[in-house]
């Protein structure tokens, strides 16, 4: 489909005179825009929880998340690896962000790079892609060849492929084994896909890759538990999480935690099934990690 014909290329007829009208009807106009935005991502929820369920599996057997994308919705996926690492306590090699043009392309443009497939398949290559790895591309118009390219060569290896676009029955929807298509509609401002299309690329990968840590084990009920507590200030925090997961004083979680040697969801674990340390780290290793699927069924 030619970019002129493309949803998002197309203008809105709620910000046709967006030029012209005070500032407070501007940004209401943008508002009403942006809360279609929800409506559609949630029309992809079936889509989503495959992608997440897929890319849990490969990621539990040392796969890592690999975001690919050009402008706007590159530095998105550059954004979401580069947050998980803080966030989830991974190491940065887990979770990669790959832009058209290199580094430099998330402060400025580098022209002509997202137009080259080979240059997608390039930069996959140097990162050693294996099977176990799963590729997530981004592209608001769903045809970015960079973004073409990567997904082919995914393929090839046998990584698993997730796609997120923002039009209907998209290129990169096509080649992926998982299409995620979020129909925003035209934008406030005729194609600045950094918008509302950007908005729900940033809804998406924000559900996935928390997805992801989630089944890891990394979120106890609604709590991030695996923090590592190497300050005062961290073992306070890390005692505070204890205790309100566990219901255990702000003392008892502190002496667990020693007891744990700092080790956050052990600790929690040894509270919750009532244990010494050696046997929550059994249970804890019987499933793989995961206090959630330990406190489910002891």
């Amino acid at each position: 489909m030619k970019i002129e014909n493309l949803t998002t290329e197309q203008r809105n007829p709620s910000s046709m005179h967006i030029d012209t009208v005070s500032t407070s009807e501007m940004v209401k106009i943008m508002n009403e825009e942006d809360q279609k935005v929800a409506v559609a991502v949630g029309t992809q929820n079936d889509q989503i929880a495959k992608a997440i369920d897929e890319a849990a599996k490969r990621y539990k057997k040392g796969g890592r998340l690999i975001y690919i994308g050009a402008g706007t919705s590159g530095r998105l996926g550059v954004l979401d690896a580069a947050e998980l690492v803080p966030t989830y306590g991974i190491k940065p090699e887990r979770a990669i962000g790959l832009i058209a043009g290199g580094q430099g392309a998330m402060y400025k443009a580098v022209e002509g790079a997202e137009d080259d497939t080979n240059l997608g398949a390039s930069d996959l290559k140097k990162l050693n892609l294996n099977e176990k790895d799963t590729v997530l591309g981004l592209a608001a118009s769903g045809r970015t060849p960079y973004v073409i390219g990567g997904i082919e060569y995914a393929n090839k290896i046998g990584a698993l492929t997730i796609s997120i676009a923002c039009v209907k029955e998209s290129e990169i929807g096509k080649l992926s084994n998982i299409a995620i298509e979020a129909l925003v509609g035209p934008e406030v401002v005729t194609g600045s896909t950094r918008m509302k299309a950007g908005t729900a690329q940033k809804m998406i990968l924000n559900m996935i890759s928390t997805g992801v840590m989630i089944k890891q084990g990394k979120v106890f009920e609604n709590v991030m538990i695996d923090v590592m507590p190497t300050n005062s200030k961290l073992v306070n925090r890390a005692s505070r999480i204890i205790s309100s997961v566990t219901d255990a004083t702000q003392e008892e979680a502190i002496q667990a935690l020693e007891k744990a040697e700092n080790n956050v969801p052990l600790a929690i674990t040894m509270i919750k099934t009532k244990t010494d340390k050696d046997r929550a780290q059994k249970l804890l290793k019987q499933y793989n990690d995961n206090v959630s699927e330990v406190i489910k069924n002891n």
